[in-house]
């Protein structure tokens, strides 16, 4: 007959396996980051598994893998940090869940990007550095390449620090540095890097402009009026409506670009139909959802809701369509000039690196994007759904005019100088309001200078965060780009 285990024993035994379990946890935690790692690493293997199969026995088809797997890199740095930008309102709202917000980014990004993102892109070389500059297949290849590296790293560290930056702005630094390396000072179009410098001012600015003047026009117009319900009745359709407009607009001037050419006025008139269109329907519904709400600014959060998500849809598809080829033109450009030998100002993108795009800024998204997502959403200012929908408004409708006055902006600025943009005007409406009841003495002017800056509602240090990380964001890419672009030439040249 056997014996049982003394209590000695058993108390042994728990220790031990108390122990193996604290052992089993810190791996797990220790474990966790790699898992995003590991994934990606995937991910970028299949792309140049892909481009082997896709590139047969062309001569230069160790360039070509390479462009498939650094694109793929740049990709999921795209979705990790860009995307992020405008997700993170509707999260830091609390209208969408972490999990609900990538589903909905990831489906929209890559639905825009494989439906309205075309099949030819721009090369960003043509514009940002002389042509004769890369007029050989080898010098174009190496440049694109570092220009992608570069880029992707840069990217990489800016999302590890939780910074916005803008990936075009990382793309022109890096093509940038690589003909300054290939040529010298005079390959670069001055004056084009001159408006984009002029840019990282004007893109925030317009963001930030245009956000707190929705929300001026909500807090005068719905907020502080006596009847808030009936107010929004009449507001938020408008709201809504002109949402529908902006993004009407934009997609037929970017997204049936390649089915059929449409002008500015025509692309006017759809926007302004689709505003219309959307105001009319969305009427009966702002009425039914506001029927017995208590006449309350916490009721207006509710009817701002469902306007929210679709416009952070919209937006994502909007920036799959545009950006995609931030990732795959330069990859789309070094397959172009390897199969070819000559240098093109638009290329052909083919279907799979179009797929390895939109996955890939999928993939890093869901991987890497919560980061920046929380960030954006609740770090730099507090954000309600009204709020974050003056941020989703601003967004679309300050591109809209900066791609009809032709100014190369970045919507990651733009985005994340909405969000500053809200809660600066919130700080200016409060201190305006303290004011008007207390005249020159109010309680706020006899507070310590400490205790002032403690009630402020955007964080400082974020924004010299962000405004450092854009910055240098051009002459680190560019640094880097031109090192990677000599070291390229050294070792294969």
């Amino acid at each position: 007959m056997a014996r049982s285990p003394s209590g000695h024993t058993w108390k042994s035994l728990d220790t031990d396996l108390h122990r193996i379990g604290h052992l089993e946890l810190a791996a797990s935690y220790v474990a966790r980051p790699m898992v995003g790692t590991g994934v990606a690493l995937a991910f970028m293997v299949l792309a140049g598994i892909a481009a082997a199969v896709m590139s047969g026995q062309e001569p230069m088809r160790v360039a070509m893998i390479a462009a498939a797997v650094f694109g793929a890199y740049l990709a999921i740095n795209i979705g990790a940090n860009d995307v992020a930008n405008y997700m993170g309102p509707a999260v830091g709202a609390r209208v969408l869940s972490m999990g609900g917000a990538i589903a909905i980014a990831a489906i929209c990004e890559s639905a825009g990007a494989l439906l309205a993102g075309g099949d030819v892109a721009q090369t960003i070389a043509g514009n940002i550095i002389d042509s004769t500059a890369l007029a050989d297949a080898q010098t174009l290849i190496w440049a694109m390449l570092a220009a992608m590296i570069s880029a992707a790293l840069w990217v990489n560290f800016a999302t590890w620090i939780s910074a916005p930056v803008s990936t075009t702005h990382s793309i022109v630094g890096g093509v940038m540095g690589a003909g300054i390396a290939a040529q010298g000072l005079s390959a670069v179009h001055w004056d084009t890097m001159g408006m984009i410098a002029a840019g990282w001012i004007v893109a925030p600015l317009l963001g930030g402009a245009c956000a707190a003047a929705v929300l001026a026009l909500i807090k005068s117009r719905i907020m502080y009026r006596a009847d808030k319900i009936a107010a929004a009745q009449v507001w938020v359709p408008v709201l809504i409506g002109m949402m529908a407009g902006a993004f009407g607009t934009y997609l037929a001037l970017k997204g049936l670009v390649h089915v059929v050419a449409v002008g500015r006025l025509p692309a006017l008139a759809i926007g302004l139909g689709a505003g219309l269109v959307a105001w009319a329907a969305v009427r009966p519904v702002i009425r039914r959802q506001s029927a017995g709400l208590e006449n309350r600014n916490r009721s207006l959060k509710k009817l701002f809701g469902l306007p929210l998500v679709c416009s952070t849809a919209l937006l994502s598809f909007a920036h799959g369509a545009n950006d995609v080829a931030n990732a795959v033109g330069p990859a789309a450009a070094i397959i172009r000039a390897a199969q070819s030998g000559t240098f093109a100002e638009s290329v052909a993108i083919p279907l799979w690196i179009m797929i390895i795009g939109a996955f890939g800024i999928s993939f890093g998204l869901f991987l890497f994007g919560p980061r920046l997502i929380r960030m954006v959403g609740s770090r730099i200012t507090k954000l309600n759904p009204m709020r974050a929908y003056c941020v989703a408004l601003a967004t679309a409708l300050t591109v809209i005019l900066a791609s009809w006055l032709g100014l190369p902006v970045s919507s990651t600025h733009i985005a994340v100088g909405g969000v500053f943009g809200v809660g600066f005007f919130r700080e200016w409406y409060l201190y305006r309001r303290l004011q008007q009841q207390g005249g020159p003495h109010t309680p706020d002017r006899r507070l310590a200078s400490a205790e002032r800056r403690r009630r402020k509602l955007v964080r400082r240090s974020h924004l010299m965060t962000v405004l450092a990380a854009w910055t240098v964001t051009v002459p680190t890419a560019a640094g880097l780009s031109a090192g990677i672009f000599l070291m390229l030439s050294a070792l294969i040249g």
